[in-house]
Protein backbone atom coordinates (compact mmCIF):
# COMPACT_ATOMS: atom_id res chain seq x y z
CA UNK A 1 0.00 0.00 0.00
CA UNK A 2 1.25 3.69 -0.81
CA UNK A 3 0.28 6.38 2.10
CA UNK A 4 0.27 9.59 0.85
CA UNK A 5 0.32 12.94 3.44
CA UNK A 6 -3.17 13.59 2.87
CA UNK A 7 -4.19 10.42 4.45
CA UNK A 8 -1.78 9.82 6.87
CA UNK A 9 -3.73 11.04 9.84
CA UNK A 10 -6.82 8.74 9.23
CA UNK A 11 -4.27 5.43 9.31
CA UNK A 12 -4.28 3.13 12.82
CA UNK A 13 -0.93 1.41 12.27
CA UNK A 14 -0.53 -1.94 13.83
CA UNK A 15 2.32 -4.47 14.58
CA UNK A 16 1.18 -6.97 11.48
CA UNK A 17 1.17 -3.90 9.01
CA UNK A 18 4.71 -2.89 10.09
CA UNK A 19 5.76 -6.44 9.88
CA UNK A 20 4.31 -6.82 6.27
CA UNK A 21 5.99 -3.51 5.16
CA UNK A 22 9.39 -4.91 6.71
CA UNK A 23 9.42 -8.44 5.30
CA UNK A 24 8.77 -7.44 1.47
CA UNK A 25 11.95 -7.95 -1.01
CA UNK A 26 13.95 -5.14 0.12
CA UNK A 27 14.21 -3.55 -3.63
CA UNK A 28 10.37 -3.25 -3.05
CA UNK A 29 10.59 -2.00 0.17
CA UNK A 30 13.04 0.76 -0.75
CA UNK A 31 11.24 1.52 -3.58
CA UNK A 32 7.80 1.87 -1.84
CA UNK A 33 9.77 4.10 0.58
CA UNK A 34 11.34 6.22 -2.00
CA UNK A 35 7.60 6.89 -3.73
CA UNK A 36 6.53 7.97 -0.25
CA UNK A 37 9.33 10.37 0.80
CA UNK A 38 9.20 11.90 -2.90
CA UNK A 39 5.59 12.32 -2.46
CA UNK A 40 6.46 14.58 0.99
CA UNK A 41 10.05 15.75 0.66
CA UNK A 42 12.51 16.63 -2.23
CA UNK A 43 14.46 13.93 -1.82
CA UNK A 44 18.06 15.33 -2.45
CA UNK A 45 17.54 17.77 0.36
CA UNK A 46 19.27 16.67 4.02
CA UNK A 47 18.17 18.33 7.19
CA UNK A 48 21.29 19.24 9.26
CA UNK A 49 21.20 19.34 13.20
CA UNK A 50 23.84 19.70 15.77
CA UNK A 51 23.25 19.06 19.14
CA UNK A 52 25.82 20.29 22.05
CA UNK A 53 25.46 18.46 25.77
CA UNK A 54 24.96 21.59 27.97
CA UNK A 55 24.99 19.50 31.14
CA UNK A 56 27.17 16.17 31.40
CA UNK A 57 26.30 12.93 33.97
CA UNK A 58 25.23 12.50 37.48
CA UNK A 59 21.67 11.55 36.14
CA UNK A 60 19.26 10.03 38.52
CA UNK A 61 17.90 7.28 35.87
CA UNK A 62 18.39 3.64 34.96
CA UNK A 63 18.72 4.24 31.36
CA UNK A 64 21.05 0.96 30.38
CA UNK A 65 22.70 2.67 27.11
CA UNK A 66 23.39 5.76 28.83
CA UNK A 67 26.53 6.48 30.36
CA UNK A 68 25.62 9.59 31.85
CA UNK A 69 23.66 7.95 34.89
CA UNK A 70 25.18 8.05 38.09
CA UNK A 71 24.34 4.31 39.05
CA UNK A 72 26.99 3.38 35.89
CA UNK A 73 30.57 3.41 36.47
CA UNK A 74 32.01 4.68 33.08
CA UNK A 75 34.60 6.82 33.82
CA UNK A 76 32.61 10.04 32.28
CA UNK A 77 33.27 13.20 34.09
CA UNK A 78 30.51 15.25 35.56
CA UNK A 79 30.27 18.68 34.15
CA UNK A 80 27.75 21.55 35.23
CA UNK A 81 25.48 23.23 33.30
CA UNK A 82 28.31 25.61 30.79
CA UNK A 83 26.92 28.74 30.95
CA UNK A 84 25.24 30.75 28.25
CA UNK A 85 28.08 32.41 26.56
CA UNK A 86 29.87 28.81 25.76
CA UNK A 87 26.19 27.90 24.54
CA UNK A 88 26.28 30.50 22.08
CA UNK A 89 29.66 30.00 20.49
CA UNK A 90 28.70 26.88 20.14
CA UNK A 91 25.34 27.36 17.86
CA UNK A 92 27.24 30.46 15.86
CA UNK A 93 29.45 27.56 14.79
CA UNK A 94 26.93 25.10 14.30
CA UNK A 95 25.29 27.97 12.19
CA UNK A 96 28.69 28.46 10.17
CA UNK A 97 28.85 24.76 9.50
CA UNK A 98 25.36 24.54 7.84
CA UNK A 99 23.18 23.38 10.57
CA UNK A 100 19.69 25.04 10.72
CA UNK A 101 18.74 23.55 14.32
CA UNK A 102 20.35 23.57 17.33
CA UNK A 103 19.53 21.27 19.91
CA UNK A 104 20.84 21.29 23.63
CA UNK A 105 20.89 18.16 25.69
CA UNK A 106 21.07 18.27 29.60
CA UNK A 107 21.22 14.91 31.78
CA UNK A 108 18.38 15.51 33.94
CA UNK A 109 15.45 13.04 34.90
CA UNK A 110 13.47 16.81 35.40
CA UNK A 111 14.38 20.24 34.88
CA UNK A 112 14.41 22.75 38.73
CA UNK A 113 13.43 26.14 38.35
CA UNK A 114 17.20 27.72 37.96
CA UNK A 115 17.77 25.07 35.67
CA UNK A 116 15.35 25.31 33.19
CA UNK A 117 15.04 29.46 33.57
CA UNK A 118 18.70 29.02 32.48
CA UNK A 119 18.00 26.90 29.66
CA UNK A 120 15.06 28.97 28.55
CA UNK A 121 17.95 31.73 28.17
CA UNK A 122 19.86 29.64 26.22
CA UNK A 123 16.81 29.28 23.59
CA UNK A 124 16.15 32.75 23.44
CA UNK A 125 19.92 33.55 22.58
CA UNK A 126 19.91 30.60 19.61
CA UNK A 127 17.02 31.57 18.22
CA UNK A 128 18.13 35.31 17.94
CA UNK A 129 21.07 33.90 15.99
CA UNK A 130 18.45 32.49 13.44
CA UNK A 131 18.33 29.10 14.01
CA UNK A 132 15.69 26.60 15.09
CA UNK A 133 15.87 25.56 18.65
CA UNK A 134 15.55 21.66 20.85
CA UNK A 135 15.63 20.93 23.88
CA UNK A 136 15.72 17.64 25.22
CA UNK A 137 15.61 17.60 29.77
CA UNK A 138 13.65 15.01 30.55
CA UNK A 139 9.71 14.77 32.01
CA UNK A 140 8.38 18.32 31.73
CA UNK A 141 5.73 19.58 33.75
CA UNK A 142 2.91 21.86 31.84
CA UNK A 143 3.87 25.31 33.36
CA UNK A 144 7.55 24.27 32.22
CA UNK A 145 6.83 23.34 28.79
CA UNK A 146 4.69 26.62 28.62
CA UNK A 147 8.21 28.57 29.70
CA UNK A 148 10.16 26.62 27.22
CA UNK A 149 7.39 27.64 24.73
CA UNK A 150 7.74 31.21 25.61
CA UNK A 151 11.20 31.60 24.99
CA UNK A 152 11.16 30.06 21.51
CA UNK A 153 11.39 26.66 21.74
CA UNK A 154 10.73 25.10 18.38
CA UNK A 155 11.12 21.25 19.61
CA UNK A 156 11.50 19.09 22.36
CA UNK A 157 12.91 15.91 22.11
CA UNK A 158 11.87 12.81 24.27
CA UNK A 159 12.41 9.53 22.88
CA UNK A 160 10.33 6.73 23.97
CA UNK A 161 13.28 4.54 23.15
CA UNK A 162 12.27 0.94 22.22
CA UNK A 163 8.65 -0.89 22.47
CA UNK A 164 5.97 -0.44 25.95
CA UNK A 165 6.46 -4.50 26.34
CA UNK A 166 10.91 -4.06 26.17
CA UNK A 167 10.60 -0.66 27.94
CA UNK A 168 11.29 -2.34 32.00
CA UNK A 169 14.56 -3.99 30.15
CA UNK A 170 15.85 -0.80 29.25
CA UNK A 171 15.18 1.41 32.23
CA UNK A 172 13.33 1.12 35.69
CA UNK A 173 13.32 4.54 37.47
CA UNK A 174 10.68 5.61 34.98
CA UNK A 175 7.38 3.80 33.03
CA UNK A 176 6.67 4.18 29.25
CA UNK A 177 3.85 6.28 30.11
CA UNK A 178 5.79 9.06 31.98
CA UNK A 179 7.58 9.30 28.12
CA UNK A 180 4.35 9.37 26.45
CA UNK A 181 2.73 12.22 29.21
CA UNK A 182 5.95 14.56 28.46
CA UNK A 183 5.09 14.38 24.55
CA UNK A 184 1.43 15.52 24.97
CA UNK A 185 2.56 18.08 27.73
CA UNK A 186 5.13 18.97 24.83
CA UNK A 187 2.32 19.19 22.35
CA UNK A 188 -0.17 20.48 24.55
CA UNK A 189 2.28 23.63 24.78
CA UNK A 190 2.34 24.21 21.08
CA UNK A 191 6.31 22.88 20.84
CA UNK A 192 7.31 20.55 18.27
CA UNK A 193 8.11 16.81 18.65
CA UNK A 194 11.21 15.45 18.21
CA UNK A 195 10.88 11.90 18.98
CA UNK A 196 12.38 8.10 18.49
CA UNK A 197 13.97 5.37 19.66
CA UNK A 198 17.66 3.25 20.08
CA UNK A 199 17.59 0.00 18.64
CA UNK A 200 20.45 -2.62 19.15
CA UNK A 201 20.02 -2.54 22.80
CA UNK A 202 18.80 -6.62 22.97
CA UNK A 203 15.33 -5.95 21.53
CA UNK A 204 13.75 -8.10 18.63
CA UNK A 205 12.85 -6.50 15.59
CA UNK A 206 9.12 -7.14 16.58
CA UNK A 207 10.30 -4.18 18.98
CA UNK A 208 11.96 -2.19 16.86
CA UNK A 209 8.55 -1.96 14.47
CA UNK A 210 6.37 -1.67 17.35
CA UNK A 211 8.30 1.55 18.50
CA UNK A 212 7.96 2.67 15.25
CA UNK A 213 3.73 1.74 15.24
CA UNK A 214 3.72 3.37 18.54
CA UNK A 215 5.16 6.94 17.10
CA UNK A 216 3.56 6.35 13.55
CA UNK A 217 0.14 6.43 15.89
CA UNK A 218 0.32 9.56 17.83
CA UNK A 219 -1.41 12.27 17.01
CA UNK A 220 0.22 13.85 15.33
CA UNK A 221 3.48 11.78 14.36
CA UNK A 222 6.03 13.56 15.79
CA UNK A 223 8.10 16.31 13.09
CA UNK A 224 11.42 15.09 13.76
CA UNK A 225 12.26 10.99 14.26
CA UNK A 226 15.82 10.11 15.34
CA UNK A 227 16.41 6.12 14.89
CA UNK A 228 20.04 5.61 17.07
CA UNK A 229 21.62 2.51 17.03
CA UNK A 230 23.39 1.52 20.35
CA UNK A 231 26.78 2.46 20.98
CA UNK A 232 27.95 0.25 23.32
CA UNK A 233 29.71 1.94 26.23
CA UNK A 234 31.93 0.28 28.77
CA UNK A 235 30.86 0.09 32.15
CA UNK A 236 26.67 0.43 30.83
CA UNK A 237 24.57 -2.60 31.41
CA UNK A 238 24.15 -2.69 27.38
CA UNK A 239 28.38 -2.93 26.80
CA UNK A 240 28.25 -6.06 24.80
CA UNK A 241 24.45 -5.81 22.89
CA UNK A 242 25.97 -6.80 19.28
CA UNK A 243 25.23 -3.95 16.62
CA UNK A 244 21.87 -4.35 14.41
CA UNK A 245 22.73 -5.56 11.07
CA UNK A 246 23.31 -2.75 8.32
CA UNK A 247 20.81 -4.24 6.20
CA UNK A 248 17.78 -4.54 8.94
CA UNK A 249 19.02 -1.10 9.72
CA UNK A 250 18.13 0.37 6.20
CA UNK A 251 14.79 -1.55 6.75
CA UNK A 252 13.52 0.02 10.33
CA UNK A 253 14.42 3.33 8.33
CA UNK A 254 12.06 2.69 5.12
CA UNK A 255 9.31 1.13 7.37
CA UNK A 256 9.78 4.52 9.46
CA UNK A 257 9.49 6.69 6.35
CA UNK A 258 6.45 4.67 5.20
CA UNK A 259 4.76 4.85 8.31
CA UNK A 260 5.67 8.35 8.78
CA UNK A 261 5.43 10.12 5.55
CA UNK A 262 5.53 13.70 6.78
CA UNK A 263 8.05 13.07 9.65
CA UNK A 264 11.61 13.94 9.33
CA UNK A 265 13.73 10.26 9.80
CA UNK A 266 17.30 11.44 11.36
CA UNK A 267 20.15 9.37 11.40
CA UNK A 268 21.45 9.68 15.08
CA UNK A 269 24.08 8.47 17.33
CA UNK A 270 25.72 5.02 15.83
CA UNK A 271 26.15 6.77 12.55
CA UNK A 272 29.94 6.91 12.52
CA UNK A 273 29.59 3.10 12.52
CA UNK A 274 27.57 2.93 9.04
CA UNK A 275 30.12 3.13 5.65
CA UNK A 276 29.09 5.75 2.92
CA UNK A 277 27.16 3.40 1.03
CA UNK A 278 24.84 2.51 4.38
CA UNK A 279 24.23 5.50 4.85
CA UNK A 280 23.63 5.99 1.02
CA UNK A 281 21.08 3.48 1.39
CA UNK A 282 19.49 5.36 4.32
CA UNK A 283 18.78 8.25 2.39
CA UNK A 284 17.19 5.93 -0.28
CA UNK A 285 15.49 4.51 2.22
CA UNK A 286 13.67 7.85 3.46
CA UNK A 287 15.86 9.16 6.06
CA UNK A 288 16.47 13.76 5.22
CA UNK A 289 18.19 14.36 8.07
CA UNK A 290 21.53 14.15 10.44
CA UNK A 291 23.18 15.02 13.11
CA UNK A 292 25.90 17.31 12.17
CA UNK A 293 29.88 17.84 14.38
CA UNK A 294 31.92 15.69 15.98
CA UNK A 295 29.91 14.63 19.21
CA UNK A 296 26.53 13.57 20.48
CA UNK A 297 26.45 13.93 23.92
CA UNK A 298 28.88 11.54 25.07
CA UNK A 299 29.47 9.99 22.02
CA UNK A 300 31.33 10.55 18.46
CA UNK A 301 29.83 11.18 15.74
CA UNK A 302 31.20 11.80 11.48
CA UNK A 303 33.41 14.45 10.84
CA UNK A 304 31.55 18.00 9.21
CA UNK A 305 33.71 17.73 6.60
CA UNK A 306 33.18 13.68 6.16
CA UNK A 307 29.51 14.49 5.95
CA UNK A 308 29.96 17.55 3.61
CA UNK A 309 31.76 15.35 1.26
CA UNK A 310 28.99 12.40 1.47
CA UNK A 311 26.41 14.95 0.89
CA UNK A 312 27.88 16.38 -2.65
CA UNK A 313 28.79 12.89 -3.88
CA UNK A 314 25.30 11.72 -3.46
CA UNK A 315 23.69 15.24 -5.03
CA UNK A 316 22.56 16.43 -1.98
CA UNK A 317 22.03 19.52 -0.47
CA UNK A 318 21.51 20.92 2.71
CA UNK A 319 17.64 21.84 3.71
CA UNK A 320 17.25 25.72 4.72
Amino acid sequence: MSVRQNTVDSIQWDLNLAVSLYEKPFADLLFQAQQVHRENFNPNEIQLSTLLNIKTGACPEDCGYCPQSARFKTGLKVERLLDIETVLDAAKVAKANGATRFCMGAAWRNPKGKQLAAVAEMVQGVKALGLETCATLGMLEPEQAAELKDAGLDYYNHNIDTSESYYPEVITTRKFQDRLDTLDTVRQAGISVCCGGIVGMGESNDDRLQMLVTLANLSPAPESVPINQLVPVPGTPMENCEPVDAIDFVKIIAVARILMPASRIRLSAGRSEFDDATQALCFLAGANSIFYGEKLLTTENNEADADRELMARLGCIAAN
